[in-house]
């Protein structure tokens, strides 16, 4: 079995971890108003490592109220899947991209054209949250063959011994999902944020990276003291609906960074 080689996105999230930066990524909605181009050129000079891209759909299962929100909005000015890979050929953000969206966008495309169509568009990486471990591996082979990263999720009530397979099959990072329900926002971070990010560093050396429920600055800072980094989404997206735009998602995003970097 030919080994697959290290796509862009997990290069560049070792390096600089291993320059012993904590790492940051920003999501950001696909099509969420005029300006969402310049939102992730802003989060990317603000010191985003790499970038989450929101690719909107009707039924996002694992999403709360505010990518709820984005993604109808998004919807309602017309966003599609194809518009939004087309928006991503011209924006040279400098870091890497992954694309986040649900299994059925990529089951109605089909594996090899999806994956196509995101090389196409510059992006490294897919998230497909609703796409669990024993049923990822169709779409993973084509994924790998085209040089698409498959980024994994891995839940906190995961068992010990699922850790390792997902890890195994995870490209560009592991996303530590860091509480049980939907995404958004809380007042403090659940300490299943903490215990699934040292579960999952025990067992792998890819980077691991919390999401779902960090919503600040001292929040990211807490987790990353197990964590290689975070995912932000929810509190950013909130404060693009909020029309803060590109210039709010720059300051919000900057805030974090100072935090991880201990500033």
């Amino acid at each position: 079995m030919t080994a697959v080689p290290v796509g862009r996105l997990e290069v560049a999230l070792r390096e600089r971890r291993d320059e012993g930066r904590k790492l940051l990524v920003p999501y950001v909605t696909g099509g969420l108003g005029p300006e969402w181009p310049d939102v992730v050129r802003a989060v990317a000079d603000a010191g985003a490592d790499a970038i989450e891209i929101g690719v909107p759909f009707s039924d996002p299962v694992m999403d709360g109220p505010v990518i709820q929100a984005a993604s109808e909005q998004a919807l309602r000015r017309g966003t599609t899947p194809a518009s939004v890979l087309d928006t991503l050929r011209d924006v040279d953000a400098g870091v890497p991209l992954a694309v986040m969206t649900y299994y059925n966008i990529c089951f109605r495309m089909g594996h090899e054209r999806f994956a196509s169509s995101l090389v196409d568009a510059g992006v490294a990486a897919a998230i497909l949250p609703d796409l669990p471990l024993e049923e990822v591996g169709p779409w993973a082979a084509v994924a790998d063959e085209a040089g698409v990263e498959t980024v994994m999720l891995a839940a906190p009530t995961a068992p010990d011994e699922r850790l390792p397979r997902i890890c195994g099959r995870a490209r560009g990072f592991v996303y530590a999902v860091g509480l049980l329900g939907v995404t958004g926002e809380r007042d403090a971070l659940a300490s299943s944020a903490l215990v699934i990010a040292r579960r999952l560093k025990a067992v792998t050396d890819m980077p691991v990276l919390v999401g779902v429920g960090v919503s600040d600055a001292s929040q990211a800072a807490e987790v990353c003291q197990e964590a290689d980094g975070v995912v932000i989404g929810s509190a950013l997206v909130r404060r693009l609906l909020d029309g803060e735009g590109p210039s709010g998602a720059h300051a919000f995003v900057a805030g974090i960074r100072r935090a991880l970097d201990g500033g």
